[in-house]
């Protein structure tokens, strides 16, 4: 399953320029592994920790969500960036030999965990997420209008749209998608659901895809000083863009997102040269589909649970849980996903997280 979870976020390292042992980019794993653990973070602090009635005098709860929100204009696009950067030598391929592997696997897989989450989140129906409630609102979550596991579904049409565009110049695709991206940000196109992600990072797999060669030589040219700069700049834009109210300016946001990615690869590339820290973190990274696609019930179940009895606990315990109970809440999690995937493999449960292999191939 392990080489399989590589593909799983569209990755083939065997295209990279800067490989691990076993033919592996190392700054790539730890970066999808920051970036998995960045979407649990958030999740565990919009959809659990806020939701929590904390009733403290202290701004703690305040402090969480605005480090959720720094982060967010990174997260995605550098998820995205890396896995077009992979993408690029399957793009070049036949239909015949992509179709399954990189279009109907995560169709099928989006569609069996979308039945999956609705199942088990109408067990938590104050838990704050996007659920179908209606036969129309799991059509429509199918099709158009993508769940809370649209990044599946991301990634099977980014890589159909790039297969089909593939002659199209690489400029007038960025140039197209950049716009889209552009105009979805600040709310001029109707983006129900999750539709907004979907249309404001493509650019961002179509940039990994066909910039591949740039962003590696930057990933190559890291530095201590670099990365120091790279941060500087992912500071002073977010300040920008909050001092000034810039968000809400067309092109800015995939602006601030784009340095942000050139943030995120010099710190992956930095602490993959820091193996205590590096070496956990690619592991994570190796395992990005099923943290993905089993976090969310997990914590849905997890808030039913313990929402309310946090809430009534006296004040000096409920003070001294809201520090660090978004952290604490996130390894939870993680371990809860990462156990649940082993049991689920060891009773041969495989369908849950690859497409079933065809009669020709079994």
């Amino acid at each position: 399953m392990r080489t399989r979870d590589h593909a799983a976020s569209g990755v083939d390292a065997r295209s990279a320029g800067v490989e691990a042992s076993g033919g592996r980019l190392a700054w790539a794993d730890v970066a999808k592994g920051g970036c998995i653990l960045l979407v649990l973070l958030w999740h565990v602090i919009m959809k659990d920790y806020l939701q929590i009635d904390w009733r403290l005098d202290l701004p703690v709860a305040g402090v969480w969500g605005t480090l959720g929100e720094l982060l967010l204009p990174m997260r995605m696009p550098l998820f995205f960036t890396i896995s077009g950067m992979f993408a690029a030598s399957a793009v070049q391929r036949p239909w015949r030999a992509v179709g399954r592997p990189r279009i109907a696997r995560f169709l099928y897989l989006y569609g069996v965990w979308l039945l999956i989450h609705t199942a088990v989140l109408a067990l938590a129906p104050g838990f704050p997420t996007d659920r179908a409630t209606s036969p129309g609102e799991l059509l429509a979550q199918l099709t158009v209008t993508p769940s809370n596991l649209w990044y599946l579904y991301a990634l099977a049409l980014y890589f159909l749209l790039a297969k089909a565009l593939r002659r199209v110049h690489p400029a007038v695709l960025l140039v197209g998608a950049g716009a889209l991206s552009a105009v979805a940000s600040v709310g001029l196109l109707d983006t129900p659901g999750n539709r907004a992600g979907l249309y404001q990072n493509l650019v961002f797999f179509l940039a990994g895809l066909h910039l591949r060669r740039y962003v590696q030589r930057w990933a190559e040219a890291v530095t201590g000083r670099r990365l120091l700069l790279a941060a500087g700049a992912y500071v002073v834009a977010l300040a920008a863009v909050a001092a000034t109210g810039a968000a809400r300016v067309p092109g800015v946001a995939p602006l601030v997102s784009a340095v942000g990615v050139l943030f995120g690869i010099a710190a992956a590339v930095r602490l993959a040269r820091w193996r205590v820290v590096g070496e956990p973190l690619a592991a994570v990274g190796r395992q990005t589909l099923p943290i993905y696609v089993i976090h969310m019930p997990v914590l849905a179940l997890l808030h039913r649970l313990i929402a309310d009895p946090v809430a009534g606990l006296g004040d000096s315990a409920r003070l001294a849980l809201a520090f660090g109970f978004p952290f604490s809440l996130t390894v939870l999690v993680l371990a809860l996903s990462l156990g649940l995937h082993r049991v689920l493999l060891a009773v041969r449960a495989t369908w849950l997280f690859d497409l079933p292999a065809s009669r020709r191939t079994a």
